[in-house]
C-alpha cells in the first residue's frame, strides 16, 4: 500500500480519549491467522460499521495521477470501493470532495500531506460505530463478499469477539494494554495479498483500538503527520482472514503495470459479466441482486426456442416488466419465470408435429 498524502481536514470533534497504556514495541506483531469465514447467507443480520477511505495520496509511482480516479472496467477506482462497502452506516473519504457513485462525508487531514496517521485519525472523528472498515482507495476487486469476511472474523456470530494470545513480545516489564488475565479480542482483521503481505489498509478495526494508539502516539511525538502506519500497528492484536474467492481483494494499484493488470483481469472469461454487470448498474444508478445465469439462461431459452434475436429483446421486455411491477428482486424473478415459461411453451410447439397430435 502506498502512503496516504490527503489534505487538511475539516474542524471537528477530537477523537474520545483513550485510556493509558504502555507505548508499544519498535517491532509490528505478526497477525495470527483467522480461516476466511463464511458470508453470512441473505437472511444473517447484518453487522453495524462505519468505513474510512484513505483517498488522497500522491500517487507519485503513478506520475502524481489523480489515483482514485483512475477508471478500471470504466468505473473509478474510488467507486469501485465505495461500491463494496456500500452497507456502511456512515462512510468517510479522507481526500478532496469529488462526484462519487453513492453519497459520502468528506474530510481532510492536518495539515495537507500529512500521511496516512494523519488521515486516518481526520476520518475517526467523524465515525460512530464501535468496528470501523479502513480502506485504501485503489482496490478494484474488493467486494461486499469480502467486506463481510472482515467484520464476521472481528465479530463472529453470536457477538463474541474473536481472541488470540499476545503474538509479540512486550518484554517481562511492560504490561499489555489489555490485562494480563483473560484471553483479549483482536483490534483488528486484515486480509494479505497475493505476494502474501499484509495489508492494513484492507482491514476491519476496533474504533477504540485505534483511537488508543493514535492517542499514545500523538503524545509520544507531539503529532501525527509524517509517521509511517507501522508505528500504529506495533500496538494493535492482529489477525489474518482469507479473502473468499482468493487474495484478489487485497489487490492494490500502486503502478501502471498493476492498473494494466487490473484491466486485463476483469475481462478475464470467469469475471467479465460480473464485471459488465456491476459497471451498468452503477451507471445506471441501480441497486439490484441480478441472477445473471437465470437471466443467460432465459436469453439462451428464447434465442433457441423462438429466434436468436429474441434473446435481448426479451430480457429487455422482463426488465421493463420488472421495473413497472416495483423493479425488486422478486419483481426480476417474477417477469423472468413467466418469459421462461413462455419461451419452453414455444420450443415444445416447435418440436411437435402439425399431426393431430398437436396440442
Amino acid at each position: 500500500m502506498t502512503s496516504n498524502d490527503g489534505t487538511p481536514a475539516t474542524p471537528a470533534p477530537s477523537a474520545t480519549p483513550a485510556p493509558s497504556a504502555t507505548p508499544a514495541p519498535s517491532a509490528a506483531p505478526t497477525p495470527n491467522h483467522v480461516p476466511g469465514a463464511p458470508s453470512p447467507s441473505a437472511g444473517a443480520p447484518r453487522r453495524p460499521y462505519d468505513a474510512v477511505v484513505l483517498a488522497g495520496g500522491a500517487a507519485r509511482r503513478l506520475g502524481g495521477v489523480d489515483k482514485p480516479g483512475v477508471r478500471v472496467g470504466g468505473r473509478r477506482l474510488l467507486d469501485r470501493v465505495l461500491t463494496a462497502c456500500a452497507d456502511a452506516d456512515r462512510t468517510v473519504v479522507v481526500a478532496e470532495p469529488r462526484q462519487t457513485v453513492r453519497p459520502v462525508e468528506w474530510v481532510r487531514e492536518e495539515p495537507p500531506g500529512g500521511g496516512p496517521l494523519a488521515a486516518l485519525e481526520a476520518g475517526l472523528r467523524r465515525t460512530e460505530c464501535p468496528v470501523v472498515l479502513v480502506l485504501s482507495a485503489d482496490l478494484p476487486f474488493l467486494d461486499a463478499p469480502a467486506v463481510r469476511t472482515l467484520l464476521t472474523a472481528l465479530t463472529p456470530p453470536g457477538g463474541t469477539p474473536a481472541t488470540a494470545e499476545i503474538p509479540y513480545d512486550r518484554g517481562e516489564d511492560a504490561p499489555s494494554p489489555h490485562g494480563e488475565d483473560a484471553p483479549s479480542p483482536y483490534d483488528g482483521v486484515l486480509f494479505v495479498d497475493v505476494d502474501g503481505r499484509d495489508q492494513p489498509l484492507v482491514a476491519a478495526y476496533r474504533r477504540e483500538s485505534l483511537v488508543r494508539e493514535l492517542d499514545l502516539l500523538r503524545a509520544e511525538h507531539g503529532a501525527l503527520a509524517g509517521l509511517p502506519l507501522r508505528r500504529l500497528l506495533v500496538g494493535l492484536r492482529l489477525a489474518r482472514a482469507s479473502a473468499p474467492g482468493g487474495s484478489a481483494a487485497a489487490v492494490d494499484c500502486d503502478t501502471w503495470e498493476d492498473i494494466a493488470a487490473a484491466r486485463a483481469r476483469i475481462r478475464e472469461h470467469e469475471h467479465v459479466l460480473d464485471e459488465w454487470m456491476t459497471a451498468v448498474k452503477d451507471e445506471l444508478g441501480i441497486e439490484l441482486d441480478v441472477d445473471t445465469g437465470v437471466l443467460l439462461d432465459l436469453a439462451r431459452d428464447a434465442a433457441h426456442g423462438v429466434a436468436r434475436p429474441a434473446a435481448p429483446l426479451t430480457t429487455f421486455l422482463v426488465g421493463y416488466a420488472a421495473g413497472r411491477a416495483g423493479g425488486d428482486a422478486e419483481a426480476v424473478a417474477e417477469a423472468t419465470r413467466k418469459a421462461t415459461a413462455l419461451a419452453a411453451r414455444w420450443a415444445e410447439e416447435a418440436a411437435q408435429s402439425d399431426g393431430p397430435d398437436a396440442t
